[in-house]
């Protein structure tokens, strides 16, 4: 049973940064094909926001393209999200996935707020 969790979430002016780890544990990390963090705000779908697989290939959204960097850590079993230029719109409740093999797995998510 893969557990994920999540932290480094908080409050942030406009333009500041946050980091956010993502703990992995119960399974060995290179089974794991992909990891990734969603996001969901208010009133809004979840959506996918950066992943990097087991071989190295990463994704971006649009939206955070040269603002945040997804990173993974194999001694630490962790992946890690560097939010950068945060803007208002980037609040919302952020998700740790992992997939192994035909499952998804969830962390608790991790709240991010981005206001003055």
């Amino acid at each position: 049973q893969v557990q994920l969790v999540e932290s480094g979430g908080g409050l942030v002016p406009p333009g500041g940064s946050l980091r956010l780890s993502c703990a992995a544990s119960g399974v060995v990390f290179f089974s794991i094909s992909s990891m990734g963090w969603y996001r969901q705000a208010p009133g809004k779908q979840r959506e996918a926001v950066a992943s990097v697989t087991n071989s190295g290939n990463i994704n971006y959204v649009d939206s955070v393209k040269g603002r945040f960097t997804i990173s993974r850590d194999a001694a630490k079993n962790t992946v890690y999200l560097q939010m950068n230029s945060l803007k208002p719109e980037d609040t919302a409740v952020y998700y740790c996935n992992a997939i192994k093999g035909m499952r998804n797995y969830w962390g608790q998510g991790t709240q991010v707020t981005v206001s003055s």
